[in-house]
């Protein structure tokens, strides 16, 4: 079965916040913490008298059974139930640039991303009431830049996975085909030095116009990226987001039935009061959209999806 975790739009307790040099904070801090703190305001009732039934800290006394606060359709369950008649934007679809950022996830395998691919911009399409983004950014798994890996020894940082460079060119190919269909303005990479971008791009008909790297300990942008960038048309930008976004062991905490988890999975093998099986990450995606004329982002969020096992309680 599958489950598709929302954050909600995180920007929605606030003001519209200035974009700003990432935080110290990673990424995948933001996206747990938005997942569970969207789990917990959607667990909450209302009680005749305004009330709910948590306490001062938001904490609550007892959990609800995860039926009343989540929705399937399609063979899918949403994690919060989701509202997609919501308005998106408060301004007409010009006045934004949004920006998305894809992450696959450590071992899928590559033919899944076909319809990963397709699902994940779905989702932010019919989120925010559009039918384009301007600039879709992929993460492939394993790839880490190293500035000092960036000429001579550049294959050799991939988090001990192979660089399926194979992989890479078939996942390109689909992102090709959106681009073709109008539905992504650019397509950009991440974590690709000069070497790894040499080999890349003669295999691809719509070029990267993008690469975001993640510079550790702001370091120096090696020269020689700098350089190949220039000549092929590349913007460089930066990012402090986590390579393995959702581990699985993260993403069993968020759905468990402990204290900090949501109760969507069962509390034992024989229990019926959630779902059986094991469950497994399968793509992250972050949307962002920027007002352009005022600099700031008004939405942004997270979906993410995971498989799990089919034993799943009557929803009856």
């Amino acid at each position: 079965m599958k489950l598709i975790l929302s954050t909600s739009n995180i920007m929605k307790g606030g003001r519209p916040s200035v974009i700003r040099q990432p935080p110290t904070q990673k990424s995948n801090v933001e996206l747990i913490n938005s997942l569970r703190s969207n789990f917990i305001a959607s667990q909450q009732i209302d009680t005749p008298n305004g009330s709910t039934n948590g306490d001062a800290n938001g904490s609550q006394t007892s959990r609800q059974d995860y039926k009343s606060w989540t929705s399937e359709q399609d063979g899918a369950l949403y994690i919060p139930a989701i509202d997609f008649s919501q308005p998106g934007l408060s301004e007409e679809r010009d006045q934004y640039d949004i920006t998305v950022k894809l992450f696959y996830l450590p071992g899928i395998p590559v033919s899944r991303r076909c319809a990963h691919t397709r699902e994940a911009i779905d989702l932010v399409l019919k989120e925010l009431h559009v039918k384009s983004i301007d600039l879709l950014i992929v993460s492939f798994p394993g790839i880490l830049f190293d500035a000092d890996d960036d000429s001579e020894d550049e294959e050799a940082s991939t988090n001990g996975e192979p660089d399926d460079f194979d992989s890479m060119v078939q996942t390109w190919r689909v992102l090709e085909l959106l681009h073709e269909q109008g539905m992504i303005a650019q397509l950009g990479v991440a974590e690709f030095g000069s070497e790894r971008l040499a080999r890349f791009l003669p295999h691809t008909k719509v070029k990267p116009s993008v690469d975001q790297i993640n510079l550790k300990d702001c370091c120096v942008v090696p020269k020689s990226l700098i350089l190949y960038a220039k000549q092929e048309h590349i913007q460089l930008l930066t990012h402090n987001d986590c390579n393995d976004i959702l581990p699985v062991g993260t993403t069993r905490e968020l759905l468990g039935p402990t204290e900090h988890g949501s109760g969507i999975l069962a509390s034992a093998p024989e229990a019926e009061d959630g779902i059986q099986g094991d469950v497994e990450p399968q793509w992250v995606v972050k949307y962002t959209a920027v007002v352009k004329d005022r600099g700031v982002v008004e939405n942004k969020g997270y979906f993410a999806l995971a498989d799990v096992g089919t034993c799943v309680k009557d929803r009856a």
